[in-house]
């Protein structure tokens, strides 16, 4: 037997354990499913959603209530993927809501398909009971596929509203992606996400919900995983603008996207908001930000009747300081929502990786980032955990006044990096 066999089958025991733990806990406090009339246990998102929505926000509601419920992420995504493949076998037409007079759509407007609009807290309330229903089923057996990812990193994520008077930046990590959608093919996969909102929260919240989900309904995803997320962000950008459209939403944001398959790191991003990889103690720069100034984008904008003009910074028509966002409505396309995409093959020699956004990296440049983090770890005896509440600190006394949001996903042991030396050679890019 392998030396690891019994540290495996401990594992695996505790796993059951916990997942156990969660159910009979969750079944103790909701001892049946929730009727009609039951109040929601978990805030419903929004009013309505359109068809093509409710599959990512129903994931969005059951992570977030499960999350508050302290489930294991693992048996959280399984339960979140199980419940709604049981809910979306239903006729979804009982949930139909007719907008009212107000929210028709603008007759002049070119695209006139319909658009069929769904009552957010009765389709909640649905997919509550579909829950509860799995959970009783799953008390007596614990499924398989509750097993955790084979890796499992560190994830170090703080964010905060700073100055602002609205925090409009939102963030994701998504460990047990496979599970969360159920992909049975043997590639794991892991999800990390920053978007920086501006001019209201909306489109970040819409792209923090959606840009995932619709990279697990890419067809590319098997094949081509930066396509797929390169489709996925503009799909959401379109989606995003339907809804804009019918509820009169004018923010955007910006955002940076992981896709780790295998051992393949894939990048996506629109905007300002950054990714770095750090390997044995150097920075791979692996993007180049979208702003109104590269030589390039102001080609692009003015090619398109557009123009950037200087008013404190370059923006794009006099108002937008990026030139990719998603949402925008009003500055399309002039603000494109085509994402630039790079990958990375990973050697196991990389140390970890960083997305923020620029209420970081506008004060605190990438070189930097390594020393505060060797400092972090050396003071912590090589524990990261915190580590992303020092490096946005750092930002706040170099002179942000801005959401500050850093996510950094540890792809080495932390304890490991304090042998690193300074002078190890900086790696050539692999980017494409």
């Amino acid at each position: 037997m392998a030396s690891g066999g019994p540290q495996e089958s401990n594992q695996e025991t505790s796993r059951v354990e916990d997942a156990q733990d969660f159910l009979d806990t969750f079944l103790h406090n909701f001892p049946a499913p929730p009727s009609p009339e039951s109040p929601l246990p978990w805030k419903a998102p929004g009013p309505t959603l359109s068809q093509e929505e409710a599959e990512a926000e129903l994931v969005a509601l059951a992570l977030g209530f499960l999350d508050s419920r302290s489930a294991p992420e693992t048996l959280a995504s399984t339960l979140t993927h199980e419940a709604i493949c049981q809910l979306l076998q239903m006729d979804l037409s009982e949930f139909r809501k007719l907008p009212r007079s107000e929210e028709q759509e603008d007759p002049e407007e070119e695209d006139k398909s319909p658009v069929t609009l769904l009552d957010a807290s009765a389709l909640a309330q649905a997919f509550f009971r579909q829950l509860w229903n799995v959970c009783s089923r799953w008390q007596k057996q614990v499924p398989l596929t509750t097993r955790p990812p084979k890796q499992q990193w560190l994830v170090s994520v703080h964010a905060i509203r700073n100055t602002r008077r609205k925090m409009e930046d939102r963030h994701v990590t998504l460990l047990a992606f496979n599970q969360l959608f159920g992909l049975l093919d043997p590639v794991e996969r892991a999800y990390f996400a920053v978007f920086d909102g501006h001019g209201g929260a909306d489109a970040a919240q819409f792209a923090a919900v959606h840009v995932h989900a619709n990279a697990a309904r890419q067809p590319a995803l098997l094949t081509d995983p930066a396509g797929a997320l390169r489709e996925a962000i503009q799909h959401t950008d379109y989606m995003f603008i339907q809804k804009a459209k019918r509820e009169r939403l004018q923010s955007g944001t910006t955002g940076v996207c992981v896709l780790i398959t295998g051992n393949t790191l894939h990048i996506a991003w629109l905007g300002d908001s950054q990714v770095i990889l750090v390997q044995q103690g150097q920075v791979v720069k692996l993007m180049e930000p979208h702003r109104p100034e590269r030589q390039d984008e102001k080609e692009r904008i003015e090619a398109l009747g557009g123009f950037v003009s200087h008013m404190d910074c370059w923006r794009v028509n006099g108002t937008l300081a990026v030139s990719r966002a998603i949402g925008d409505v009003f500055q399309k396309p002039y603000v494109s929502g085509e994402a630039d995409t790079a990958s990375w093959e990973l050697t196991g020699s990389e140390d970890y990786l960083m997305l923020a956004c620029d209420g970081f990296f506008d004060f605190v440049p990438p070189q930097e980032v390594t020393g505060l983090v060797r400092s972090h770890l050396a003071r912590q005896q090589g524990c990261g955990l915190h580590v992303a509440e020092e490096l946005v600190a750092t930002a706040r006394e170099q002179g942000s006044r801005d959401n500050i949001t850093v996510l950094v996903v540890f792809l080495r042991d932390p304890q490991n990096l304090l042998d690193v030396g300074d002078s190890a050679p900086a790696p050539s890019g692999q980017g494409s």
